[in-house]
Order: structure tokens, then sequence, then C-alpha cells
């Protein structure tokens, strides 16, 4: 008899999951590797007149389309937004597919709490919030609909990502974490955007540790819980409890809604806005008054800082022809280790800070089945769905959000965080076999699932998310690029040693300030 995995590979062939089998369509979309290495290799020689403007920014994810906003807003017009790929947004960006919207990236956004006011400012301007008698009133067709989540874990969905407690010492664990988290918020403070919490010795030294060396002294080591645990790191910073520090794991509860043991009356599910296309909807209608600032196609080579502005050199990707820009001023919307390859000489906080940051490989799969998947036991259909016990992230259901009662066939979005070993493969291995990857892994809730597959989209971000590895967030290098002063600023959710919505749009926001006093 075929061994388990072995009958799982063999229902992908059947279904065309194999490079020689013609019937399974799709491909790499969203993402152009070949242009960031341009960075490797020797520069081409710069050419043509140069283009002008007062402020140029480099990257156009939700960074640097939130710093083009901002500078519109107080008045400095002459701005141009310089892209390599194809489509503004970074990691917030979507895709079409059948004719319908899925994610590229994230894929969803928590409402904002009191700190993060830039985040909340723009989602009045947005239309998805309203203040009305001093309370904020949420549009409720873009917040997630019911069921939000289910967990896949013996045998059968359950409501929540949070595995039930199979025992008393497993409760007892849970109820003495959401304790330790309160705590945290209470005593050493915790706010998103981290830059609106103040940064303490008790800080310091939970950045100093993982945060599975802090689990295991505070003897959390419920089997369940630990899982929970790791998959809540994974799922915002890349890697598990054991890759992450002890205050990022903290942050992760104490800096929203923090952390609810099953059976706590108290207990609310966290409400987060979502689209079919993901926070591709957001970057969207950021980018759309930008329009005829933005350049796209546009991979940057080097920026030079001289005495009267600031030299860039770039390459027009749909021309094939080098590209000459100048500026008074230019903000380094980009990832910390983009920025210290491009600014020439790069300061030694830049350098210093570049070589402490490592970052988490990403796939995103979006699927397209023929046919509706059978039916399991327990919990119904929901927007996310998640495998107890796997490292995987799950999938999300692009069609959750629709009102549209015509029956169409499913279309769901597999999320993987891969381990940093594993970003020469991303890039090299061919799609087919990263679509027996995500069917091997689907397969284990739905057997059905690689019979019903006919097409697989699949983006990958060799460094999609930086990994706040312990020390990292008490870094001065790291503190110093985010105060940098002068021709040349930095705006990213890097400098926050972590990457989400919240921090890079607030760090777009902050550059646009400095360089507009």
């Amino acid at each position: 008899m075929l061994k388990r995995r072995e009958l799982l590979l063999a229902g992908l062939a059947s279904a065309g999951c194999t490079p020689d089998a013609p019937s399974l369509q799709g491909g790499w979309v969203g993402t152009h590797p070949e242009r960031g290495h341009r960075l490797r290799g020797a520069l081409p020689a710069a050419g043509g007149p140069a283009r002008k403007a007062s402020v140029i920014i480099v990257g156009a994810g939700i960074a640097g389309l939130a710093c083009a906003r901002e500078l519109v807003r107080r008045g400095v017009d002459d701005i141009a937004l310089l892209d390599l790929e194809d489509q503004a947004g970074g990691n917030s960006r979507s895709h079409r597919l059948d004719g319908s919207p899925c994610p590229l990236g994230a894929h969803y956004l928590p409402l904002p709490g009191d700190e993060a006011r830039e985040v909340s400012e723009l989602l009045h301007e947005l239309g998805l919030a309203r203040s009305r008698l001093g309370r904020t009133e949420w549009n409720d067709r873009q917040l997630c609909h019911s069921p939000q989540e289910r967990l896949f874990i013996d045998g059968e969905w359950h409501e929540s990502l949070l595995p039930p407690a199979d025992d008393a010492a497993t409760r007892e664990q849970y109820r003495r974490f959401a304790d330790l988290v309160a705590q945290a918020q209470r005593e050493a403070g915790f706010a998103m955007p981290t830059r609106r919490a103040p940064w303490t010795a008790a800080h310091a030294a939970l950045d100093a540790q993982t945060f599975a060396a802090w689990l295991d002294r505070a003897g959390l080591d419920s089997a369940r819980l630990r899982w929970y645990l790791d998959y809540c790191c994974r799922d915002d910073f890349g890697a598990d409890a054991s890759g992450v520090s002890a205050w990022a794991g903290l942050h992760y509860f104490a800096s929203r809604h923090g952390f609810h043991a099953p059976g706590d009356e108290t207990a609310e599910r966290e409400p987060v806005l979502t689209w079919a296309e993901g926070n591709g909807w957001l970057s969207a209608r950021m980018a759309e008054p930008l329009r005829e600032r933005i350049h796209l196609g546009r991979s940057v080579l080097r920026v030079t800082e001289g005495r009267h502005g600031v030299d860039l050199q770039a390459w027009n990707e749909a021309t094939g022809a080098p590209e000459r820009w100048q500026a008074r001023a230019v903000v380094l919307a980009v990832p910390i280790f983009i920025a210290a390859r491009l600014l020439a000489p790069a300061p030694d906080a830049l350098r210093i800070a570049a070589g402490r940051l490592s970052y988490a490989p990403w796939l995103t799969a979006n699927l397209l089945l023929r046919e509706p998947l059978l039916t399991r036991p327990g919990a119904p259909p929901a927007w996310d769905n998640v495998r107890y016990g796997t490292t995987a992230l799950g999938y999300v259901d692009a069609r959750h959000q629709s009102l549209d009662p015509t029956p169409r066939p499913p279309l769901l979005t597999a999320y993987l965080a891969l381990p940093t070993t594993q970003r020469s493969s991303l890039l090299s291995q061919p799609w087919q076999h990263w679509v027996r990857v995500v069917g091997d892994e689907l397969a284990q809730i739905h057997p059905d699932l690689p019979a019903k597959l006919v097409r697989a989209d699949l983006c990958r971000f060799g460094h999609a998310m930086s990994i706040p590895t312990p020390g990292l967030r008490s870094s001065e290098a790291l503190a110093a690029l985010g105060r940098a002063r002068g021709r040349v600023v930095f705006a990213h959710a890097d400098l926050a040693s972590y990457s989400v919505f919240e921090e890079a749009y607030t760090a777009g926001v902050a550059a646009a300030t400095l360089l507009s006093l």
C-alpha cells in the first residue's frame, strides 16, 4: 500500500499538479525578483537627461504611499514615487483570478487602537469609519463577515484559531498566559505603533531573550498553547517563538486586545477589516490620487547625496534603459537592507542596522477550484482556515466577503511563511514544485482539493518581513535611522523591527512630517 504522503502526491498528479501535466494552469505573478537582483551585479552606466522632483520617494509600498499622501496634504506637490514592481502597494497588493479579486500579500487590518491615530484618520477618509457622538462607527460591509475563523483539530473544524483546552492543565496555562499579558500591558506598556509606547529597561529585558525562553521560564509548556503562539508569531513576524524576542511575542497581544482564555466572559472576537483582494483594497485607494506621481517599473540602483541635492540612478524596466533623477530630498521607503545597498556611501547606522536584520520568505498561492470542497465535521466554512499542528498559515476564502449569491467556484488564498533556509529554493524551484507543497498541505484537511484544482497563481516574496529577533528592537542603529535628518530620510516598517500595516503607514507619515518642517 502507498504511504499517506504518496497518496496525496498521487492525487496532485491526477489534478495536473506536475511540471509536465498541461491541465493545471498557473504560474508566478506579482513580483519580479530579477529586478531587485540587479543590485548584486555591476551597475549599468547612467544615461539620459535628468528628471527632477522636489522629493523622490523610493518604494511605493504602504510607507511610501503614506509619505506621499502626507506630503501632498502639507502642500508639497512636486513629488515622484519610484517602484520596481508594476503595481503599487508592496506587501499589500492584489490580483485577479477568473475575473475575481484576491490578495497577493497582507489580507486584513485590525481595527486601529487609540495610538494608531494616522491609520484611523486614513480609514475615516476612505469611508470605512465615521465619528458619531464621540464614538467610532465602522462600515459593517468591510468588517470580516461571520464566521471569521476556524481551526481543524481532532478530526473536525473548531470555531476560533485558539485550540480548545483538552484538559485542566491546558486551561490553567491559558489563564496564566492571559494574566501575564495583562500584567505586561499594565506594568510595561505596549502600543501599536510601537513608537507610541515608552521604551524602558523592562522592554529591553524582554527584547534580550527569545519568546520561547520566556515561556519556558514561566512554565508555559502546553503543546496547544505553544503551537498557537508559534502560529501567531509566524503570522505577524515570519518566525516562531524560538526566533523572535519575548518583547515581540508579548507585543503581538498586549498592543492590541490582549489574550483571552476560553470561558473569559469579557472576551470579544477581535474585529478586522478585510476585502476580497485583501489589503490591496487599501493600497489601491491610497495610490489612486497619486497615480500621476507614481512611476512603476523603475528599479532604483544608486542614491547619492550631494552638496545641493540627491542624485538617483534607475533602470526603466519597460524601455530597458537607464534613467537619471534629481531631487532636493529623498525618502528611502524600502527595506533597510535594500536602503544600505542603494545609498552611497551608507552611513554607519544604516550599515549596522542592515547587518542585524533578517527577513522571512513568504509564499501566497491563489487557488481556483472547479467545484466546492467536501464538507468536513464541525464548524462551517470561515474566512480564515488553519490546520492544527502545521507550520503553514492556512488559507482565506477570497469570496467570503462577497454579497453576490451567484454560485461561483471556490477561490482560496493559501499562505506559507518559510524558513530563511528556503529562500533560495523559493526563488529557484519552478512554480509547479510549490503547487505540490501547498497542495500537499491543504490535502491534509481537504483530500478532494487536488482533483478539483484548475489554476494556481503563486506570488513569492524573498524578503517579505523583518523578523524581530532578540535585541533588534533595542538596536541604537535602528533608532538612529528613525531620527535621521537631512536630504535622505527613512520610512519603512523595518524601523519598528517588524512588518505590519500600522507601523509602515505611521513611518511614512513621520518621514513626510520631517521633510515638511
